[in-house]
């Protein structure tokens, strides 16, 4: 163990040891019990300590050790923390109170039911980003702007609130057109298919997109399966200028970063507020540069969204929000009751996908048909297509190669294209009974694909057989799962046997 550090400050002052845990987003100081600082601060566990160093400061969650993990005169830091102090081994952290937070009392009043005004906003979210919230408070905050607490005006404070808080880009090219999927729907991976599309006719596309958090792949997850999306924004420019278009991971660009926080503590909390999802969307598609914004809403009882009253509300507040904001936005209602395309899970999401774009024989024409029409609305937002034709030239391009031309030069500009991997383990379900598909549950078939290990193992997830309206046999295959360990097969085995109605069948 360390000795002690030779310091009239001493007491403030500690050696830190990069401890190896990963906390995520959230900085997490370990501190032994008989720490002088704690003693002498009088610091618990939970407590919120400030760490500075080198004149970076980052404000950190205190876990109190009893163990000899560490010493007394060493500040073990969580990846988190050591990253954003840029610490290095040997290096020594001053340790201090924070100051109060004192935009929480905007939170409290909230709480209350008061109104916020667009510069509360500003501080709150300048204090959340600023790591100056623990996940308490931040739960607190989300708690409070749950529901129909937020008015459309607060709304619009929030989305400028987390917009202002980060990186912002622009580009020389007009129109910058840009689209969401509200989701909740499994294996919906038109995006990279869009981009496409939309970049061989001539329109401007910088998509950049998430990863899954609750689901078994976001769109970024599953572009990595084929493409590298970790890129920085001036790599991302380059091959925006070059190609018209691309499809990156927006995480590591700084791009409304109040949302990826407020977004792990929101999915745990499971509210449902056409505000919040309004500034998390909204936010992203302003801090990009974007002009116009097309935004699916799919809807189903299974889904995210589960009716036309609700997709309908929210579609007023995206629509009203983002003009008050300068965007241009376009709601499309779409069809949410069974997954998209065959694949759940990355890899066979975009094995799913490179079959569209290459025209193959057995490509999943549904996922081709909604990505076409989604194109089309695009084009016609950028004055590329008449209205009412964008469908037909959107068709054309994707039909005629043009679309995949586009994918393959612009998976080359983020550093070569490449193909799927496919799973070693593999269990195929069958029909317990002959009839036909009524219903899938699209929560069930996620968790299953999940369960299998999508998306931190690419290759694994779920592969469906039938859909809605088809009729089957006893014992022919409904879908099979895809995993790269037989653990995790395992796991999701267990609960695809004790949840058979992920794809219900009825009797003749």
């Amino acid at each position: 163990m360390s000795s002690k550090i030779d310091s009239d400050s001493r007491h403030h002052r500690l050696r830190v040891v990069r401890i190896g845990i990963d906390t995520y987003q959230e900085p997490v100081v370990y501190m032994h019990a008989d720490c002088e600082v704690c003693r002498s601060e009088g610091f618990a566990a939970l407590a919120r300590v400030r760490l500075s160093l080198n004149g970076r400061e980052v404000i950190a969650t205190l876990n109190v050790v009893h163990t000899n993990l560490i010493d007394r005169h060493e500040a073990g830091l969580s990846d988190a923390a050591w990253d954003a102090l840029g610490a290095h081994p040997g290096n020594v952290v001053d340790v201090s109170h924070p100051d109060p937070v004192e935009s929480f009392s905007k939170v409290r009043a909230k709480i209350y039911g008061q109104t916020l005004e667009a510069r509360d906003f500003d501080h709150i979210i300048a204090d959340v980003v600023g790591g100056r919230y623990s996940g308490l408070e931040m739960a607190s905050f989300v708690t409070a702007c749950a529901g129909d607490h937020l008015s459309l005006d607060e709304t619009i404070g929030l989305t400028r609130a987390m917009v202002s808080a980060g990186a912002q880009l622009t580009w020389h090219a007009r129109p910058i057109v840009d689209k969401h999927c509200i989701g909740g729907l499994p294996g919906n991976r038109t995006t990279p298919i869009v981009v496409a599309i939309v970049a061989a006719a001539g329109l401007t596309m910088p998509k950049t997109s998430s990863r899954a958090i609750t689901s078994p792949a976001g769109t970024a997850d599953t572009m990595e399966v084929i493409a590298p999306v970790v890129l920085s924004l001036p790599d991302m420019r380059r091959v925006v200028e070059r190609e018209g278009g691309c499809v990156v991971w927006g995480g590591g660009m700084g791009i409304s970063p109040a949302d990826d926080i407020l977004i792990h503590v929101e999915r745990p909390l499971d509210f449902d507020s056409d505000g919040q999802l309004t500034a998390s969307v909204l936010s992203k598609k302003v801090a990009a540069g974007a002009t116009h914004a097309l935004i699916d809403i799919p809807v189903g009882p299974t889904a995210k969204v589960r009716s036309a009253a609700s997709a309908q509300s929210l579609a007023t507040r995206l629509t009203d929000a983002g003009a008050a904001l300068g965007l241009s936005v376009k709601i499309v209602l779409t069809d949410g009751t069974q997954p998209i395309g065959r694949g759940i899970g990355p890899a066979l999401e975009a094995r799913d996908l490179l079959a569209v774009l290459r025209r193959e024989l057995h490509a999943p024409q549904d996922l081709a048909e909604r990505a076409i029409t989604l194109a089309g609305h695009i084009l016609e937002m950028g004055g590329h297509a008449t209205p009412g034709l964008g469908a037909a030239q959107a068709r054309a391009l994707l039909e005629g190669g043009a679309a995949l031309r586009k994918l393959e030069a612009i998976c080359e500009a983020q550093g070569g294209m490449r193909s799927p991997p496919t799973a070693p383990h593999q269990h195929v379900f069958l029909a317990p009974t002959a009839g036909r598909v009524t219903r899938m549950d699209n929560r069930r078939l996620a968790r299953i694909a999940k369960l299998a290990g999508a998306p931190r193992a690419p290759a694994a997830g779920l592969d469906l057989h039938v859909r809605v309206g088809d009729r089957v046999g006893k014992d022919q295959p409904l879908f099979t799962v895809h995993a790269e360990s037989p653990g995790e097969l395992a796991y999701a085995l267990q609960y695809g046997a004790a949840h058979e109605g992920a794809v219900a069948i009825a009797g003749d």
